[in-house]
């Protein structure tokens, strides 16, 4: 894992996710991008891969040190090949320089494998590791978080980082050994042209920095435009039905549309900027390499060098130039690989709000289920510190089906919520089995408990996959039985390839009925001692509830169960029937006695029933 310093943040205000209206970078990262100290952080990293670093390095410094002798074997070609009598020594110079280009090549080939595999498996590890660590965090931090820019984190930067550790990396050691090599040779072979040669260096490189800058700052605009356009495409792909229901096509299309000639503007105002680099850095090169020969061939006439050695010279001035030139253009790749860097590691900085305990309690064994709240207050953050939940006090006994019914906002789906602690009361005891849970590890409560959400969710897998969700290892027979028990099992094997038919991304091709149905036999499943049931049979039709009803209370025996419902038909069994608003408990009871005493929950029956009784008598006969 990244090394980090300083002090760690739980909160969402942090430069991973600043950014300014236009997309474009805020000071922090434009500072960060600058300075290449964030790499340090991959050191780590690096360190696992101790023997083919030391092979890429090894094959770097060979590739370099064939290339350098190629001048000296063109000087000595030059001063005693052409010159000897023997056409053979021509000869054994040409299969000399063929040997050498065949160790150049191999060790390119090397180095290349090489560092491409270590920036490969340096970024597949840094994934791993930053996709682990956000499975972690707490629902706190998704609930401000933008999805979009946590998976651009986990791509995009990543792929960044892998340029600093790959290719980029490769060609900036490749070229900066080339260049202190070039230059040390080119003042052995001749000090005097040396001289002019370096004092032009800053004439050349100062430029390609200035235009380098401006070609990376015309390339992020960009990349940011094109950026906006593909959030805006995966945004209107996600919902095609419900764009094509508002017939908002052509809308789409001329948006995206003038959000992809935006970002070709952009990139032709970059490709521009790096065409003019491009020919003022040929230009600059061509005309040192003009004024060495020049210079050099009044020495040549005036007897101070040798032809082969102004050949040496001028070779040996191309590497360094040539070099140099590569260094400033990979500078800005390197450097955005470290904005990259830094971002990542404050992604990994952020702590999950709910922490296990240092010497966690074990809960008891065999689970009982019991459930009991205890003066519990509880406000989400963000919402203005205002509670959602105000002194519950709420106890449940081992097997008891209790019902929680109430408005919308009421608080409700909070206390499964707290239960299952993805969040941690701000005041008061959540207790299960009568262990506190701020005591007990976090997973080891969560397998005790088994959920069915209101909004089912449904992964990109197949239908087996989806039912043994919370127990992978769980058998063929077991998917079954679970699926047979939800009844779920008549459409499963109705599909193409039965239980094994992916169902596509969110449960795509189902309907809602059988996307619940999966739900459910994925709780079955998991055969949890706590059921959590908010409201599971919510998307299906009278038939299939009536069925699933009687499945539901199949599992729910012995079984310690808490159900969250708005159609309070589904709840007239419960052994008890809270009812809460505004974060309160304000009855309690059977639904008899509390339709008897005339509160809000007799309010609500007397709406729900009597609206069922008028759809009825309104209905046609049939």
């Amino acid at each position: 894992m990244f090394q980090v310093e300083g002090s760690k943040r739980n909160h969402l205000e942090i430069r991973v996710l600043a950014r300014n209206r236009s997309g474009a970078p805020t000071g922090g990262e434009a500072a960060e991008r600058r300075s290449l100290r964030p790499l340090r952080q991959l050191l780590p990293y690096l360190a696992r891969y101790k023997a083919m670093v030391a092979g890429a390095l090894l094959a770097l410094l060979a590739a370099a040190c064939v290339t350098l002798v190629l001048p000296i074997a063109v000087r000595r070609m030059i001063d005693s090949g052409f010159g000897a009598d023997d056409p053979a020594l021509i000869n054994n110079y040409f299969l000399m320089l063929i040997g050498v280009a065949a160790a150049l090549a191999l060790a390119s080939a090397t180095r290349y494998y090489l560092v491409m595999w270590i920036g490969e498996r340096i970024v597949s590890d840094v994934r791993t590791d930053v996709f682990a660590h956000l499975t972690r965090l707490s629902p706190a931090f998704f609930d401000t978080a933008k999805s979009g820019e946590i998976l651009s984190r986990l791509t995009a930067d990543t792929t960044q980082i892998k340029s600093a550790f790959g290719a980029s990396a490769s060609i900036a050691m490749r070229n900066l050994v080339m260049f202190v090599g070039a230059v040390t040779l080119m003042i052995v072979t001749s000090p005097r042209l040396s001289v002019i040669v370096l004092a032009a260096i800053p004439i050349i490189v100062l430029p390609l920095i200035g235009f380098g800058r401006a070609v990376r700052r015309r390339s992020r605009t960009a990349q940011d435009t094109l950026a906006a356009a593909s959030a805006f495409a995966a945004e209107m792909l996600g919902a095609v039905r419900t764009l094509q229901a508002f017939t908002s096509e052509r809308f789409a299309a001329r948006r995206f549309g003038q959000s992809v000639e935006t970002a070709f503007t952009a990139a032709r105002t970059a490709t521009a900027a790096r065409a003019v680099l491009t020919g003022f850095a040929i230009f600059i090169i061509a005309s040192s390499v003009v004024a060495v020969l020049w210079i050099g061939a009044a020495d040549v006439f005036a007897g101070r060098m040798t032809g082969g050695e102004l050949g040496q010279f001028l070779l040996y001035s191309i590497l360094a130039a040539g070099a140099l030139g590569e260094l400033s253009q990979v500078w800005g790749e390197i450097s955005q690989a470290a904005g990259a860097a830094e971002r990542l590691s404050e992604i990994l900085r952020i702590e999950p709000e709910i922490q296990p305990p240092r010497d966690p309690i074990l809960l008891p064994e065999p689970p009982r289920g019991a459930i009991a709240f205890e003066g519990v207050s509880f406000a989400y953050r963000g919402s203005g510190a205002m509670p959602v939940l105000h002194d519950i006090d709420l106890a449940v006994a081992p097997g008891e089906t209790v019902a929680v019914v109430g408005p919308s906002g009421a608080g409700k789906s909070t206390l499964f919520h707290l239960l299952m602690r993805f969040y941690d009361p701000t005041k008061g005891t959540v207790r299960l089995d009568e262990i506190d849970l701020r005591a007990a590890e976090p997973e080891d409560v969560r397998r005790r408990i088994a959920l069915v959400p209101q909004d089912t969710m449904i992964f990109g897998a197949s239908a087996a996959e989806n039912i043994a969700y919370g127990r992978p290892e769980a058998s063929p027979a077991e998917i079954r039985k679970a699926a047979e028990a939800a009844l779920a099992g008549d459409f499963i094997t109705a599909m193409p390839n039965g239980y094994d038919t992916a169902i596509g991304e969110r449960g795509i091709t189902l309907s809602g009925g059988q996307r619940q149905r999966i739900a459910i036999a994925r709780a079955i499943l998991k055969d949890a001692p706590v059921l959590l049931l908010d409201e599971a049979t919510s998307a299906l039709d009278a038939e299939s509830e009536t069925l699933v009803q009687m499945a539901l209370e199949r599992l729910m025996a012995g079984r310690t169960t808490l159900v969250i419902a708005h159609r309070l038909a589904t709840v007239l069994k419960a052994d008890r029937i809270v009812v809460m608003n505004e974060g309160r408990i304000v009855e309690s009871g059977r639904h008899d006695d509390l339709v008897a005493a005339g509160g809000l929950y007799a309010k609500l029956a007397r709406l729900q029933f009597q609206a069922g009784a008028e759809a009825l008598a309104g209905a046609p006969a049939k």
